[in-house]
């Protein structure tokens, strides 16, 4: 309940003040004294710190701006209040425009990298703001500008896929990329550390036939490459099984000792894609044991496969190792 009455008198209080004419006079009376306020101190001096944004262009000829210097420089100024209110009220400020070729031609560089003092930049940057504001000071006190020189040369390209075949499909043939090499440009000290570039990430899940497409290549910012993309090529077809069975040869044998094998053949099932099933016969492929490999403690000798064409996957061959028989003349 009192919370109530206390509700009601400050309302009945209100009420009145917005009756009363002469509170409403008195509040005109502040608005213009301040405004009258606001006005003359618009018409003093000041001096105050603006940040322009700041645009880098024409580097010397076959140079790159190889670092990144500062977005925005900080004007100390002196100005009208007018003015710098206008300027305060204007958020998109026209950025100030450095010509590299200029700012750097009367300064020595280290190893390309030039050490630009702003006091030197005033009459500059003066020109391109308005001529109502005393430029006095500008911050940082030194611009860093690193120029490179531009290099073109050839590099390879790799294709990054990762790709799971559809049960009984493989690679026909390698995975391509056309053209084989692209051209980079950009600076010498990054062009000089590429030995390739690799095309963009794809992963192909359940493949079961050819796939051709433009892909783009990756390469570091500063750098233009040319072509951008390149022609993807994954070529499928579907494999089947085959077995063959090959001798086993012995490499490494004194001329004065003869070796029999058991067994002396083995037995070799691989993967080969159907259009090339019947280009592949026993001579392709090459299994061997070797003799320097034998020991006391060794009864048997591992086989290996040595030769086979780059089209075929051997699956499984049998038998994995072979017993052995020395004889001398």
């Amino acid at each position: 309940m009192n919370k109530n009455i206390e509700k009601i008198i400050s309302y009945l209080k209100i009420e009145q003040l917005r009756n009363d004419k002469r509170v409403v006079v008195f509040l005109i009376c502040v608005l213009i004294a301040t405004a009258l306020w606001f006005l003359n101190a618009l018409e003093k001096d000041y001096t105050t710190t603006i940040s322009y944004p700041v645009r880098y262009v024409s580097p010397p000829n076959h140079q790159f701006l190889a670092n990144e210097p500062p977005e925005k420089l900080d004007l100390k100024v002196d100005a009208h209040g007018f003015t710098l209110l206008r300027h305060k009220l204007n958020f998109s400020y026209s950025p100030i425009i450095l010509n590299l070729t200029n700012i750097t031609r009367n300064l020595e560089s280290d190893n390309g990298t030039y050490l630009v003092p702003t006091n030197t930049l005033n009459r500059r940057i003066s020109s391109q703001i308005s001529n109502e504001i005393s430029l006095q000071q500008v911050t940082p006190d030194i611009i860093r500008i690193v120029l490179d020189s531009l290099k073109t040369k050839s590099v390879p390209v790799r294709a990054d896929v990762s790709i799971d075949f559809k049960s009984q499909f493989n690679l026909k043939n390698p995975v391509s990329l056309k053209p084989g090499e692209v051209k980079i440009t950009g600076p010498a000290s990054i062009v000089d550390t590429i030995r390739f570039l690799t095309s963009e990430k794809r992963t192909f899940k359940e493949l079961d036939k050819t796939i051709t497409r433009n892909i783009k290549l990756i390469h570091p910012t500063s750098t233009t490459v040319v072509p951008v993309e390149a022609l993807l090529q994954i070529e499928v077809e579907k494999y089947t099984e085959k077995q063959i069975r090959i001798p086993i040869q012995v490499i490494n044998k004194p001329a004065d000792v003869r070796i029999k094998l058991f067994p002396s053949e083995i037995t070799l099932n691989c993967r080969v894609g159907l259009s090339e099933f019947d280009n592949i016969s026993d001579a392709d492929f090459r299994a061997m044991v070797d003799y320097a490999t034998i020991s006391n403690s060794e009864s048997r000798l591992r086989v290996k496969i040595t030769d086979k064409p780059s089209f075929v996957e051997i699956t499984r061959f049998s038998p994995e190792s072979v017993e052995y028989l020395i004889e001398t003349y």
